[in-house]
C-alpha cells in the first residue's frame, strides 16, 4: 500500500534546509549543537574530514548564517573557533523536527 503525501508531509520536508542537508554539514551542526564552541582541527578530526573539505562546509554554513568562525590566539598561533549562531539552533531544530514527521509518518 502506497502512502501519499499530505500538506504536513510537505511542510516536513520543506524544513530539510539544503544548507544542512549534506551528510557534513549536518555532522557539523550536530556537533557544534552539542558543543559551546569547538576548533576548526577539532571538527575536522572528529569528522575525518580534509582542512579543503571542512572548510568549504564551514563557508556554506557560515554564508546561510549559521555558524561563526573567530580567531582565537593561542601560544604558537591564531586557531579558528566555530559556534553556531542563534539561527543556526533554530535551523537544525527545525531541520531535526522536520526529520521527526517523516520518520514518524512513514516507518
Amino acid at each position: 500500500m502506497t502512502k501519499n503525501l499530505n500538506a504536513a508531509d510537505l511542510r516536513a520536508f520543506d524544513k530539510l534546509d539544503p544548507a544542512i542537508h549534506t551528510k557534513a554539514r549536518l555532522a557539523i551542526v550536530s556537533l557544534l549543537a552539542a558543543n559551546r564552541s569547538l576548533l576548526f582541527v577539532e571538527l575536522r578530526d572528529a569528522l575525518r574530514l580534509t582542512d579543503g573539505n571542512c572548510a568549504a562546509h564551514l563557508r556554506a554554513l557560515e554564508a546561510a548564517g549559521f555558524v561563526h568562525l573567530r580567531g582565537v590566539d593561542n601560544p604558537t598561533r591564531t586557531v579558528t573557533a566555530i559556534s553556531l549562531t542563534a539561527s543556526g539552533r533554530v535551523a537544525f531544530r527545525r531541520y531535526l523536527e522536520g526529520l521527526e514527521h517523516i520518520l514518524k509518518r512513514h516507518r
